[in-house]
């Protein structure tokens, strides 16, 4: 029997109409496997294109929340505040985070509630290299994949990550970061000696872009990926 008596899940997004519908068909899907209760958060943040107008075509448990923080730490943050006042304050939940330009896999949250931890933490994986340098995606694969073992793994991502609400709470909640807020979370989480499980089966997709919403995310990690296999080749040319 779960300890939870149901679970939010929240998505930051800013500028995210073509990739909305995608994601919240794969978080409503994951949701449809567990036996609780599943509210989904949106929170636009800053948004100016038709995100908003996606609200009409989901049903009552996904709710479309506008902030305009321009921070995606604010962002996620906002949208659990936002699920806390839909399940109160007392209702034991889990929470769970994902990103706009991600889809989770059907067995999301029940890998998070059956990991029986105070945090579980996935990874993820990229479905669509096109855009990206060929030597750069081996490089990354290779530094990716070497942190990743069958009993673990130590990445740390806002797009595959879920927590239990009260200690979520006792410790703050997310910060307002730019970036780094979901690492900065997990260090709270571990100096409080709560339980963090690394799952390396718990996988999400992901965007290869370049330009992401985080200045030091995901796609500025890609970028510098992309830059450095670049260098040598601009210096060939100059000499």
């Amino acid at each position: 029997m779960s300890p939870y008596a149901t679970v939010a899940v929240a998505v930051p997004a800013h500028n995210e109409a073509a990739n909305l519908p995608g994601c919240l068909k794969a978080i409503l899907t994951a949701a449809a496997c567990v036996p609780l209760p599943v509210s989904v958060v949106v929170v636009l943040d800053d948004s100016d294109d038709d995100s908003e107008a996606l609200a009409g075509r989901f049903g009552s448990d996904i709710h479309f929340v506008t902030v305009d923080a321009g921070n995606v730490g604010a962002a996620r943050a906002a949208g659990f505040s936002f699920a806390r006042s839909l399940c109160g304050a007392d209702v034991p939940a889990w929470y769970a985070t994902t990103d706009a330009d991600s889809c989770v896999d059907p067995d999301w949250l029940i890998r998070q509630l059956d990991a029986e931890a105070d945090m579980v933490l996935g990874v993820v994986r990229v479905s669509d290299w096109r855009r990206t340098p060929a030597a750069a995606v081996r490089r990354y694969l290779r530094a990716y994949h070497a942190r990743v073992g069958r009993k673990g793994h130590d990445h740390v991502h806002g797009a595959n990550m879920g927590f239990r609400a009260d200690a979520y709470w006792q410790l703050g909640g997310f910060r307002a970061l730019p970036s780094g807020e979901d690492v900065e979370l997990v260090g709270r989480f571990e100096a409080a000696g709560y339980r963090v499980h690394r799952d390396p089966a718990l996988s999400v997709t992901t965007s290869a872009r370049e330009q992401g919403r985080a200045p030091g995310g995901f796609a500025a990690h890609l970028r510098g990926l992309s830059r450095r296999q670049q260098k040598p080749a601009a210096a060939r040319d100059s000499a």
